[in-house]
């Protein structure tokens, strides 16, 4: 399989070298986790001479051994050199029962600079400040961005690359396949297989069926305004009572698994956030198309997913945007800069685009606005709202 170097991530983690935090990468299944992490073995080793690097990886059956803590805790102690700088890189260290005794242990030693990755269900984001006593740093691994799948694939014209793009999606294991219908498969059993499995096993979760009936309802419901009772009232029967308690119990676990992203709304003239009825965007949109297919599909909707994630990416707070009745697809803020944006497929239409600008002119600050859509040519203003291309946008 053919490898890029994913820069974004790998400095994130040389500028962490040496800091007493636990590393943590996180993400969702097959987004490359454990393939950053050799990428950053092989920096180690070409830029830091005195270097003792422990890697056990519980994806092979070389170290089913030390599966039980106290062997692995024992295993990683006597590979420790000193005079050495000694890293210990554990893959899949959710497969060790009572993992976190060995982090802990090793952590409070301060001899090991440490770096784990696990699967999502079982490493979340919310739950590393109780399983570990030390600080942890986290870095958090997307599929692959626009601009690394064009690096992949060597391509150098960006508007017919975005086109592919958008079927493709960042799910790199599936670029290995040659037909689209391979591709969709492999993609589809990374959701069902793994990321369904996952969640089934940690949750240990009593109506599979139901949760499944969520998936999809909000697979294809990408964008829209969305909350556990209208979702437990939409997929309610004569014949069985749906809890909206469960719905969103369901909609959390596939949140924390990384297969969907919650995204808040935003009161823009009040400068406050909404506590409820969320927006979800799929960690991949070609989730979407694997599940349930490509007919009937709405493209505004799959590059309104593409830009969400993209922020995301770009380690900025995501927001749906509420201008008194408008809606404003997105508020993105990092530290003191925000922007807001509109994603539209294509804005050729008059009345699509006063639609899509009319919102941004009504917000009252300074902050930039910008409309992005497959516009495929040079950005452009209209009254101080930025138009830029898709392609353009994600490759800036």
């Amino acid at each position: 399989m053919k490898l890029i170097e994913r820069k974004h991530y790998l400095n994130k983690l040389i500028n962490v070298i040496g800091t007493p935090d636990i590393k943590v990468i996180t993400g969702v299944r097959r987004s490359g986790k454990s393939t950053l992490l050799d990428s950053f073995k092989q920096y180690i080793q070409e830029n830091i001479s005195k270097c003792n690097i422990i890697h056990i990886n519980f994806n092979l059956p070389e170290y089913e051994n030390l599966l039980e803590y106290h062997a692995l805790y024992d295993y990683i102690n006597f590979k420790y050199m000193k005079e050495m700088e000694n890293f210990v890189f554990i893959d899949e260290v959710q497969m060790c029962k009572d993992f976190e005794k060995v982090i802990n242990g090793l952590h409070a030693t301060e001899k090991y600079d440490i770096y784990i990755t696990g699967s999502n269900a079982f490493l979340l984001s919310s739950d590393l400040a109780t399983l570990f006593t030390g600080r942890t740093f986290e870095i958090k691994v997307y599929p692959f961005s626009f601009s690394e799948y064009m690096q992949y694939f060597d391509f150098t014209d960006k508007y017919a690359a975005f086109d592919k793009f958008m079927l493709e999606g960042g799910m790199s294991g599936s670029y290995l396949y040659k037909d689209q219908e391979s591709k969709f498969d492999y993609i589809a059993e990374v959701f069902n297989t793994l990321i369904v499995r996952d969640i089934r096993r940690k949750y240990k979760i009593r109506n599979p069926a139901l949760m499944d009936r969520i998936v999809d309802f909000l697979m294809d419901n990408i964008s829209n305004i969305s909350s556990a009772r209208t979702i437990a009232d939409t997929l309610k029967t004569s014949q069985e009572k749906i809890y909206h308690k469960t719905v969103s119990s369901y909609m959390q676990y596939l949140c924390n698994a990384f297969a969907f992203y919650k995204v808040r709304r935003y009161d823009i003239k009040g400068k406050k956030y909404l506590t409820s009825n969320d927006k979800y965007y799929l960690s991949d949109h070609t989730f979407r198309y694997a599940k349930l297919g490509t007919k009937n599909m709405d493209y505004g909707r799959i590059l309104e997913n593409i830009v969400a994630i993209e922020l995301l990416r770009r380690g900025y707070e995501v927001y749906a945007g509420v201008l008194y009745k408008t809606e404003i697809d997105f508020v993105a803020i990092k530290r003191s800069e925000k922007i807001y944006m509109q994603v539209s497929d294509d804005i050729t239409n008059e009345k699509t685009f006063e639609r899509e600008v009319t919102p941004l002119l009504k917000i009252n600050d300074a902050y930039p606005k910008t409309i992005i859509a497959r516009t495929r040519h040079d950005e452009y203003q209209y009254e101080g709202v930025k138009i830029v291309d898709i392609a353009d946008w994600l490759l800036s």
